[in-house]
């Protein structure tokens, strides 16, 4: 007896990356390194690029008031690369 065919199962279109650079205060890095071990300890280990990813995620639902509010908790930088020591 013949075997049914299988239906082929759609492949999810690929997603387009872009990679981009930016200049992120100290104090921020390392938090990026703490949320990392948190996840790892809460059994999820991550990314930094998951973590900015997630945060951008919860911004986007933010209403206008609530994002210029997180926004004006984080202070602005000088772009471009940071001097070498």
């Amino acid at each position: 007896m013949p075997k049914p065919p299988v239906p082929e199962v759609a492949k999810p279109a690929k997603l387009k990356l872009v990679r981009d650079g930016f200049t992120i205060p100290a104090a921020e890095y390392a938090a990026l390194g703490e949320l990392k071990q948190r996840a790892l300890a809460a059994g999820h280990p991550a990314k930094k690029s998951e973590l900015l990813r997630a945060g951008i995620k919860l911004l986007a639902v933010l209403t206008d008031k609530a994002l210029l509010a997180a926004l004006a908790n984080v202070p602005a930088v000088k772009t471009g690369r940071p001097g070498k020591k």
